[in-house]
């Protein structure tokens, strides 16, 4: 066979042919989708190279998913104002006028020496 022909060697076989239609590349996974495969991880004894491997991931996607999604919860956490739930008692006493503690004796000392 020369360096031109382009006919196979006759003992040399076609074993695998591939068609790739489509657009190919990479894939976009909507926000939906992972939370539900962030949510599948979070599961009590739940193996994550499992979990992306059942939806043809790699479980340093995974991983990279849930450090995003832990990032974007501390975000929003430090962007909302924390609150303490406040308790308003009515009084049960009735108010002095004294505060305790003190015998409300002058705490001014005399200017001159006893």
């Amino acid at each position: 066979m020369s360096g031109f022909d382009l006919t196979p060697d006759p003992e040399w076989q076609l074993r695998r042919f591939e068609v790739i239609n489509g657009a190919g590349g990479l894939r976009q996974w909507s926000v939906d989708d992972k939370a539900r495969i962030i949510a599948e991880t979070l599961e009590p004894n739940a193996i994550i190279s499992e979990v992306a491997r059942r939806y043809g991931l790699r479980p340093q996607q995974v991983f990279a998913w849930r450090r995003e999604a832990r990032k974007q919860a501390a975000s929003v956490q430090q962007d909302s104002p924390a609150f303490v739930p406040a308790v308003v008692a009515a009084p049960t006493a009735e108010p002095t006028t004294k505060r305790p503690g003190y015998d409300h004796v002058s705490r001014r000392r005399s200017a001159t020496p006893a």
